[in-house]
């Protein structure tokens, strides 16, 4: 089942090359919880994107923050492809206020 408070801490994790959360981007697509392990299912804008390691560093350091989280696995998934539909209406306001249009 989703964990919605981790979902949400993940909204501390900003993509570094776009003014927006990895969740407001879409870039999460799944976060759950089993005892003290997590398990986070999360795409990237595209193959080979030069902030990957970035962002998976930041992900598992955000979330061994939250009480109770002992252990972080992260899988890389590409199907679904990300696409801009997945762009939380928040993030394409944020995206929009810094001139870029999604």
């Amino acid at each position: 089942m989703p964990d919605l408070r981790l979902l949400d801490a993940l909204r501390d994790v900003q993509d570094p090359e776009m003014p927006l959360s990895i969740v407001d981007l879409g870039l999460v697509y799944c976060v759950e919880r089993d005892a003290g392990r997590v398990s986070v299912d999360l795409t990237f804008t595209a193959m080979g994107c030069p902030a990957s390691d970035f962002i998976l560093e930041d992900v598992r350091e955000r979330l061994l923050r939250e009480p109770g989280v002992s252990e972080v696995r992260i899988n890389v998934v590409w199907d679904p492809p990300w696409t801009t539909a997945r762009v939380t209406e928040a993030g394409r306001d944020a995206l929009e206020a810094w001139g870029l249009a999604v």
